[in-house]
């Protein structure tokens, strides 16, 4: 059941906000560029990264429910894993298992801790700006541009953005194609769906 009506919004976002956000990924964003290449940016986290920052300066509700619903999932299960392991030494997930590994220097570990930033911004801006309806539709439109090119510039030997090749480690079970589709039917039905109708329900919606 969809929730009332968003309120108008009165007040502008901070600018302290703004600017806080935008210094942090002014540090990161620069420093993947160089580290990781621009195939980097392809990335759901990353893209949130940076999109995030655009949807506070716009004050953007669709744009901050469109990475809301694509990377809100992924970054509370990357954050459970970080601080599961880091508090209590529980390996709940891989995804944050690179932030223990000592042959990676620190300060690209450290930079990592945006994954801790980016749902709580998003959650925040979604309780400030209302949850925009459009973004299940949006978000999966993105997600199906993103993931061919990702699958169409990296190479299966480098990194498996956005897991094009396999679950964590390289699939062999079935064509890189059929996989590749199988995936882009697997985050709108088994992660976007579901963060939808959970925004849907706990936020005001806009539309």
């Amino acid at each position: 059941m969809a929730g009332p009506p968003a309120p108008a919004v009165e007040d502008t976002i901070a600018l302290w906000i703004k600017l806080g956000y935008t210094a942090m990924a002014a540090v990161v964003v620069p420093v993947y560029a160089v580290r990781y290449g621009w195939r980097n940016f392809l990335w759901f986290s990353d893209i949130a990264l940076v999109a995030t920052g655009v949807a506070l300066w716009l004050e953007s509700a669709l744009l901050a429910s469109m990475m809301a619903v694509g990377v809100l999932l992924p970054e509370l299960l990357w954050s459970v894993s970080f601080l599961g392991r880091l508090l209590f030494g529980l390996r709940v997930t891989d995804l944050a298992g690179y932030m223990f590994d000592p042959a990676k220097p620190r300060y690209l570990r450290a930079l990592s801790l945006f994954h801790l930033v980016l749902p709580v911004a998003l959650l925040w801006l979604v309780a400030r700006l209302g949850y925009d309806t459009r973004a299940f539709v949006a978000q999966t439109v993105l997600a199906w541009i993103v993931l061919p090119v990702t699958y169409a510039v990296v190479r299966p030997h480098d990194e498996n953005i956005n897991w094009v090749y396999g679950p964590g480690p390289r699939q062999s079970r079935l064509s890189p194609r059929t996989y590749l589709v199988l995936l882009m039917l697997s985050f709108p039905t088994i992660v976007y769906l579901p963060t939808h109708f959970v925004l849907k329900t706990w936020f005001s919606v806009t539309t």
